[in-house]
C-alpha cells in the first residue's frame, strides 16, 4: 500500500518542533488531524520551515494550531521518532526538538493540523492516551519550568 502523505518513506529525516505549553498547572494538548499521529493527543508542534529557526517554528506552530501566543522557557530534549511499516521500511522519520513554554495570551482555537486543543490539568494527562515518550516529555518540561521559576525568584 502506498502512503499518500508526502513525508512518508523519506530519504532523510524531517526536523520538527514540539512545545509543552503551561498555563498555571495546566498543559496544552492537541489532537492530531494528520498522519502519522492522526487522532492521537499530543503536544502541539510541527515541521520546521526552510529559513526559520527552531524557536521561530515553535512560535509559528503554536499560533497555527491553537491561536495562542507563548513565551519560550527553554529546551526540554531532542527526540528521534522513527516509524516503520510492516516490512520494516522507514515510513516516517522525524527529529523533534521539544521546548517548554508559558502561555502568554489568546484563547484556544484549534486549527491547521489540530482537530481539537485544550488545557488539561497536569495530573489528568494520563486520561488522554498519550504515547509514553510524550508523557515523559511533559513531566520533564514541568520539572524544567518549575526549576526555572525558582531560579528567577532567587534573582529578584
Amino acid at each position: 500500500m502506498i502512503d499518500e502523505n508526502p513525508r512518508a518513506y523519506p530519504d532523510r529525516p524531517y526536523v520538527g518542533v514540539g512545545v509543552v505549553v503551561f498555563r498555571g498547572d495546566e498543559v496544552l494538548l492537541a489532537q492530531r488531524g494528520k498522519k502519522p499521529s492522526q487522532h492521537h493527543w499530543s503536544i502541539p508542534g510541527g515541521a520546521q520551515e526552510l529559513g526559520e529557526t527552531v524557536e521561530e517554528a515553535a512560535h509559528r506552530e503554536i499560533k497555527e494550531e491553537t491561536g495562542l501566543e507563548i513565551s519560550l522557557i527553554g529546551l526540554v530534549e531532542v527526540v528521534n521518532s522513527i516509524n516503520r511499516d510492516d516490512e520494516d521500511r522507514v515510513q516516517f522519520h522525524y527529529t523533534l526538538v521539544d521546548f517548554v513554554a508559558e502561555w502568554k495570551s489568546g484563547d484556544i482555537v484549534a486549527g491547521d493540523d489540530a482537530t481539537d486543543a485544550r488545557w488539561v490539568p497536569i495530573n489528568q494527562i494520563g486520561d488522554y492516551g498519550l504515547r509514553p515518550l510524550t508523557h515523559d516529555v511533559i513531566l520533564q518540561a514541568d520539572t524544567l519550568r518549575k526549576s526555572e521559576n525558582k531560579r528567577a525568584q532567587k534573582t529578584l
